[in-house]
C-alpha cells in the first residue's frame, strides 16, 4: 500500500499539496501525519527499487563500489527527510494528546458516578459516595489543569514520559500508586468535613494510622524510590557507554511492556501486571472501607516489592557495550585470497552495533567506522524489506585510499554515539 501510494503521488501532474505535508492542523489531510506517511512511502519505494537494481544512473552502474556509495547517499538523504517528517508528526501528536488525556480522566469520573448510582439502588446514597465523587472531581480537575500547562509535552502523561521520548514503566507505576493514595486521602478528607460527631471524626482520623496503611505506604515508598533510582541508573549507564539509548519517535502505550526495540521484556511485563493487580485490590478495599487507607495485606505488598526488585535488576542487567570480535577482508565469489589493501572491503564482526530502536535508515546511516585517522560512514545496502548492511553483528565498509599502509586500528561508533573497542589490522600496499 505504501509503494502504491508513492507511485500515485509521483504520477504526472502530481505535486505537493498546499501544506506540503508539514502543517499541524490536526485532522487536515495535508497535515504532519499525512506528510510523514507520504515520506515513508516514498522512501520504501526508493529502497525497494534500489534493492532490485533499478534507478541507478549509467555513470555509476559500471562500478559496484560507486553504485553502492551512490545508493547509500540517496537513501540517507531520503531517510533524513523521513526523520524530519516523523519529528514533526510526533510533536503534533503530543500537542493533541492533552485533549485525549483530559477526556479519559473525565470519562473515568463519569464511570465512577454511574457505578455509584447503580450500587446505591436499594442501599441508598451515603456520605462516603459523595466524598468519593468529590475526591474524583478534585483529582480530575488537577489532572486537567496539569494537562493544559503541559499540553505541548503530552498533557497529564508528561511526568511519565522519559528523556528518550518513551513512556517510562517505573514512572507510570509510581504515578498510579500516587494517584490512588491521593484519592484515598481526599476521600477521608471529604468524610471528615461532613462528619457531625467527635466519635466519627476520631474514627476517620485513626484511619490514617500507619498500622492500618503500612502495606500501601511501604509499596508507595518503594515504587517511588524505584522510579528515581532507575532514572539515575539509566543515566549513569548511558554516560558510561554501558547502555545505548536512542530517542523514540513518540510515546506509545506499548512502551510500558517492551524495550526500546519494541520487544516485550519479562521484567517490565511482570512489574506492570503485578502492580496493576495490587492496585485493583487496593481500590476494591478502599471502596469497601472508605473510612481508612487501603489496608494492603503484607503478603500482596511483599509480592509487589519482589516484582519491583526484579524490575530494578533487569534495568541493571540490560544493555552492554558494543564490541568488535574480528575484522577480515571481504571476499566476493571468484576473488583470490589476499591481505587487506586500500580499496578493499572489510567485514567487521562483533555484537551490539545497532542499538535497540535504531533500526531505521536515518539511524543506521549515522554509524561510522574509524580506520586509523580516517572516518568512514557505513554504507546502506538495501534488500527487499530492509538492509543487509549494516547489521547488529556485521558491518562492511571499504578501506579508503587515505589510510596509510601498515598497522592501523579499527573502531566502530554506533548511532547512539557509543564507541567499541579498538581492533588492530594490517593494511598492505
Amino acid at each position: 500500500m505504501a509503494v502504491q501510494e508513492a507511485r500515485q503521488g509521483a504520477g504526472p501532474g502530481a505535486g505537493p499539496g498546499p501544506h506540503e505535508g508539514g502543517c499541524t492542523c490536526g485532522d487536515c489531510p495535508h497535515g504532519a501525519r499525512a506528510g510523514h506517511r507520504r515520506a515513508v512511502a516514498e522512501f520504501l519505494l526508493k529502497r525497494d527499487e534500489f534493492a532490485a537494481g533499478q534507478g541507478l544512473p549509467a555513470a555509476v552502474a559500471h562500478s559496484a563500489s560507486a553504485s553502492r556509495q551512490w545508493v547509500s547517499e540517496e537513501l540517507t538523504q531520503s531517510a533524513e527527510h523521513v526523520a524530519d517528517r516523523g519529528r514533526a508528526e510526533g510533536e503534533a501528536w503530543l500537542g493533541r494528546l492533552w485533549v485525549r488525556t483530559a477526556g479519559t480522566v473525565w470519562a473515568a469520573v463519569v464511570a465512577l458516578l454511574l457505578v455509584q448510582a447503580l450500587t446505591a439502588i436499594g442501599a441508598g446514597w451515603t456520605s462516603a459516595r459523595t466524598a468519593g465523587l468529590l475526591a474524583a472531581l478534585v483529582v480530575a480537575g488537577a489532572l486537567t489543569a496539569a494537562s493544559w500547562f503541559h499540553r505541548a509535552r503530552g498533557g497529564a502523561l508528561a511526568p511519565v514520559i522519559g528523556e528518550d521520548n518513551r513512556l517510562s514503566t517505573s514512572r507510570a507505576v509510581a504515578a498510579s500508586w500516587v494517584l490512588l493514595v491521593a484519592y484515598a486521602v481526599l476521600v477521608l478528607v471529604g468524610r471528615l468535613a461532613a462528619a457531625s460527631g467527635p466519635a466519627e471524626r476520631d474514627a476517620l482520623i485513626s484511619g490514617l494510622d500507619l498500622a492500618r496503611g503500612a502495606g500501601v505506604v511501604t509499596v508507595l515508598a518503594v515504587v517511588c524510590g524505584i522510579a528515581v533510582l532507575v532514572r539515575r541508573v539509566v543515566g549513569l549507564r548511558v554516560f558510561g557507554q554501558r547502555l545505548q539509548k536512542v530517542r523514540g519517535h513518540r510515546p506509545r502505550a506499548a512502551d510500558l511492556l517492551t524495550d526500546d526495540s519494541g520487544c516485550g521484556t519479562f521484567a517490565d511485563i511482570q512489574y506492570v501486571v503485578i502492580s496493576a493487580v495490587a492496585l485493583v485490590f487496593a481500590a476494591v478495599r478502599l471502596a469497601r472501607r472508605p473510612d481508612q487507607l487501603p489496608d494492603l495485606p503484607w503478603g500482596l505488598a511483599v509480592v509487589v516489592l519482589v516484582s519491583a526488585a526484579t524490575y530494578l535488576a533487569g534495568k541493571y542487567a540490560e544493555g552492554g557495550r558494543p564490541v568488535i570480535l574480528s575484522v577480515v577482508r571481504s571476499r566476493e565469489a571468484g576473488d583470490l585470497d589476499a591481505p587487506i589493501r586500500t580499496g578493499d572491503d572489510i567485514e567487521i564482526r562483533g555484537a551490539g552495533f545497532v542499538p535497540p530502536g535504531a533500526q531505521t535508515a536515518d539511524r543506521l546511516s549515522r554509524m561510522v567506522v574509524r580506520i586509523g585517522p580516517v572516518h568512514v560512514h557505513v554504507p546502506l545496502v538495501p534488500v527487499t524489506g530492509g538492509f543487509s548492511n549494516p547489521s547488529d553483528a556485521l558491518l562492511t565498509v571499504p578501506v579508503p585510499a587515505d589510510v596509510e599502509p601498515g598497522r592501523v586500528e579499527v573502531q566502530v561508533v554506533t548511532a547512539a554515539g557509543v564507541e567499541t573497542n579498538r581492533y588492530a589490522i594490517d593494511v598492505t600496499e
